[in-house]
């Protein structure tokens, strides 16, 4: 097929644009920025467009289908061409669902919890060399790209995103997968740019389930309130399997788990992250993986990038770093990690970048979530409160909605910085959590500095 891609330069579109041509079809792309990872994987395949822009004379009428990014407007002069031929266009999701037709669906699905849990699924089934197409929300160690396609294989497994899947379509995309078979790690409210009430989030969820096809099979986190009375009271899968956290202990700093086989360390560690591995081990029963074998490839299993990924270990320090933003996630996350190290000091840092932790009225929301820290830094940045076209945010304001008397709250991400870089670390955890850039943290100088 020839395929062109608008909005080439988006992080999922970007991996999905390689992955179709590596399947063998012919691709064409433009855009009118592109930053790294997704300007050098495009340059080093042959798909970075040769100017920035849009150019409505690419688009013409031997194309066999448009793929449609998030980051395009409605009155882009590409779209607009492509609409005045009558060519067929798709969203991201869309495509997806038009490629997997005649394949097994598997979508993994959740406000938290879905690159790690897909993660840990393509890393069982990579061990035991079960052949899948796969999308990821994330790169992970040993897959060259998130998104792998092919017309032969039986199964493809799909993180579930529930943002919207382009300006043509308003509807969240994995409400658009029809899964044979689902996972649903939890709800935890989100965009509220785009779900302004808890009830209009939840409400999604509930749409996906009626989405799922005829003698579907729906795995979920039982231990989650809001997301257990919906999947009980769902009719669409045929069949329901609940999971819960298994029983695991700590020494010395390294997780094990109760396996049928005996105890097991792993290399992971946290509430959540043994929940995703106990909806992971469902998921791969039914893509074929029995238990034991299951829990044989996750002795590895070092965790999806930027999601609790160790960067630094000394005795004077330790560095993770987690892409948690979310009030639920940053509490899980900042517990989790004081309870894998409860005689370190932990320095907790979280970078408010989302456009929902940066409305001061969803802000009440982390209440609380940084309270099993030690010590707890938050910053942001007043510039991107002022792009989103927020309200002001003061130092105040975070201290009162955070309910902390000791934190300490940065307007600067070089201020917060200099701040770390120039602490005198003894027996510490550093937990940066962000879905931005950490303010600029370079983490190779800070271990070269604190090794």
């Amino acid at each position: 097929m020839r395929l062109h891609f608008i909005a080439i330069g988006g992080s999922a579109m970007h991996s999905l644009a390689i992955a179709l041509q590596e399947k063998g079809d012919k691709i064409t792309g433009s855009d009118d920025e592109i930053f790294d990872p997704s300007k050098s994987l495009l340059e080093s395949h042959g798909l970075l467009p040769q100017a920035y822009g849009w150019f409505p004379e690419k688009i013409t009428e031997n194309i066999d289908a448009v793929i449609l990014g998030m980051h395009a407007k409605a009155d882009n002069p590409e779209l607009l061409k492509a609409k005045e031929l009558g060519l067929n266009i798709y969203s991201y999701p869309e495509f997806l669902y038009e490629h997997s037709k005649e394949k097994t669906r598997v979508v993994i699905g959740g406000s938290h919890g879905k690159t790690s849990i897909t993660a840990m699924i393509l890393h069982v089934l990579h061990y035991h060399q079960h052949e899948v197409d796969y999308m990821l929300g994330a790169q992970i160690d040993n897959f060259e790209n998130s998104v792998h396609l092919t017309e032969t294989n039986d199964f493809i497994l799909l993180e579930g995103d529930e943002y919207l899947s382009s300006v043509l379509d308003p509807r969240p995309k994995f409400h658009l997968y029809q899964p044979n078979i689902a996972l649903l790690s939890g709800i935890a409210w989100d965009h509220i740019n785009v779900f302004p009430t808890f009830e209009n989030y939840i409400k999604q969820f509930e749409l996906f389930l009626d989405s799922m096809t005829n003698g579907s099979t729906l795995v979920y986190n039982a231990e989650d309130e809001n997301l257990a009375k919906i999947a009980e009271e769902a009719t669409k899968p045929t069949r329901k399997h609940p999971y819960q956290t298994p029983e695991f202990t700590i020494e010395d700093g390294v997780t094990l788990i109760e396996t049928p086989e005996g105890v097991m360390p792993l290399e992971i560690f946290g509430k959540h992250n043994l929940q995703n591995l106990a909806g992971a081990k469902w998921i791969c029963q039914h893509m074929g993986v029995d238990e034991n074998d299951f829990y044989e490839a996750m002795a590895s299993f070092k965790g999806a990038s930027k999601r609790l990924e160790l960067m630094h270990k000394s005795d004077k320090v330790i560095v993770y770093k987690d892409y948690a933003h979310s009030p639920s996630k940053v509490q899980a996350t900042t517990a989790a990690v004081k309870k894998q190290y409860p005689n370190r000091h932990l320095i907790a840092c979280l970078e408010l970048h989302t456009y929902s932790s940066l409305n001061s009225e969803f802000l009440d929301e982390y209440k609380s979530t940084l309270d099993a820290a030690d010590e707890a830094i938050v910053f942001f940045s007043p510039k991107a409160v002022e792009i989103k076209r927020l309200d002001i945010l003061s130092k105040e304001a975070i201290l009162d909605k955070f309910k902390r008397k000791d934190l300490q709250v940065f307007t600067s991400a070089e201020d917060v910085l200099q701040f770390l870089d120039q602490k005198e670390y003894q027996k510490d955890v550093l937990l940066m959590m962000s879905s931005g850039h950490y303010g600029g943290f370079n983490f190779k100088d800070f271990s070269d500095k604190h090794s």
